[in-house]
């Protein structure tokens, strides 16, 4: 035994990661002649799209969060071990994790991406990322700390700095949770906070490149930044973040900003794990992968999702690392899979664009489908159904569209919570 996985005698598949990819994979071979191992650091499947509500009080955690045991229960094929992976040896075919060693005959890496700080050590030790629920929890408690400190002082630019967020990066991330901010700004912090002016808070957008939205058409794109302009984001495109010393916010063309919260929604690098060679690694840790998943230079290791660098003649540069590639090699991995221990052709990966899309804010959304684009209230409408849709289990769909009706009628998020570890001696005393 293993890690206490008992040997089968079954060909074993190692899944490391259970986001959009790996769950989608794990699930599609959960019934087959594979005896199926999920490894993640987290008991739960996170749901990335809507981590920006949870920063904005919108949505409790438990409503994106899905346990991956719930979604396997009764599986006597499916083992899933809660740990984090230190290595790979492929040689001897197996991973070294914190509880112990692993074996495999067939090793799938979809542990997707992570914050992506460019190197800035001083970014990376005051900025505020987002890429698991538990930051997106932490944002929302250094949010509301902020505003109770700011009740606190007297010297008016420090109340400023204490309610000014500056959030980076452009992509739906940004956008999203800038728009959510100024709704914030316009309908639900002055009623908690009456005693403070609000027109000192400025919600700051900042983009390197020239336009926000990149992913989506030209027209969307131009009605996303009309759209957060008229909710009163200040928008900085062409312009990139130099510095962040916690205090003051330094940016390429000279100016500066100041705040006392900055999310960092700016770029993303693939998780590294020892034992996958440099040489298959692209300058933003991506693996490098075959049109059929295959890591170069090895028959049994796979890569999916955010991880996987795959190109292809639409996509010379890889992949958009988002859901829908994760789940469409998943689809294509576990069919190959089936195949080579049935001694049949493999099939090639092709990417089908099903489209684009981001929320501004109530009744403010754009969406790019293959044939038709749209914007507005009845994109917001297409927007929420597609989310909503895309959740895993019943329970989690039905908490998000009561918590999102209530927010609709009454403008007021009820989870405006300042909740941390009883020892985290940071923020407030």
């Amino acid at each position: 035994m293993k890690a206490n996985i008992p040997e089968t005698g079954r060909k074993r598949v190692v899944i490391i990661g259970g986001g959009f990819g790996g769950l989608k994979l794990a699930r599609l071979l959960a019934e087959s002649e594979f005896e199926i191992v999920l490894i993640d650091k987290n008991n739960y499947h996170q749901f990335q799209p809507l981590f920006y509500q949870v920063a904005t009080a919108g949505l409790e955690p438990s409503a994106i969060a899905f346990p991956f045991r719930k979604a396997f229960q009764g599986n006597k094929r499916m083992h899933i071990r809660i740990t984090e992976v230190s290595s790979v040896n492929s040689k001897e075919n197996y991973i070294t994790t914190s509880i112990g060693r692993i074996n495999y005959d067939f090793l799938v890496l979809a542990m997707g991406a992570d914050t992506n700080f460019f190197g800035n050590e001083r970014i990376m030790a005051n900025a505020m990322p987002m890429k698991s629920v538990s930051e997106a929890l932490g944002i929302r408690n250094r949010i509301l700390e902020n505003y109770e400190l700011a009740l606190g002082t007297e010297d008016k630019e420090e109340q400023k700095a204490l309610m000014n967020i500056v959030v980076v990066g452009g992509g739906p991330t940004g956008v999203e949770v800038s728009g959510t901010l100024a709704e914030m700004k316009k309908h639900i912090l002055p009623k908690d906070y009456p005693e403070l002016n609000f027109d000192y808070m400025q919600v700051s957008l900042v983009e390197s490149s020239p336009r926000v939205l990149n992913r989506v058409s030209d027209h969307a794109s131009t009605k996303a930044r009309a759209y957060l302009e008229k909710l009163g984001v200040h928008i900085r495109t062409g312009t990139r973040v130099k510095d962040y010393d916690g205090k003051t916010v330094s940016l390429s063309d000279g100016s500066e900003l100041y705040t006392r919260m900055l999310v960092w929604a700016a770029g993303v690098a693939g998780n590294k794990l020892q034992g996958i060679p440099a040489e298959v690694l692209t300058p933003n840790n991506r693996i490098k992968v075959d049109r059929y998943n295959k890591v170069e230079g090895f028959e049994n290791i796979f890569a999916i999702g955010d991880i996987a660098y795959m190109t292809e003649e639409a996509y010379p540069n890889g992949h958009p690392m988002v859901a829908q590639p994760a789940m469409q090699q998943a689809e294509n991995l576990a069919k190959n899979l089936k195949n080579i221990i049935n001694k049949k052709p493999l099939t090639q990966f092709h990417y089908k664009d099903l489209g684009s899309m981001a929320t501004v804010g109530k009744n403010l959304a754009v969406v790019d489908l293959p044939r038709i684009k749209f914007q507005g209230f009845f994109a917001w409408l297409v927007w929420m159904f597609i989310h909503l849709m895309s959740i895993a289990g019943m329970k989690n769909r039905l908490l998000i569209f009561i918590n999102w009706a209530w927010n609709y009628i009454t403008y007021d998020q009820s989870l405006r919570l300042i909740i941390r570890p009883k020892n985290d001696r940071k923020g407030i005393t």
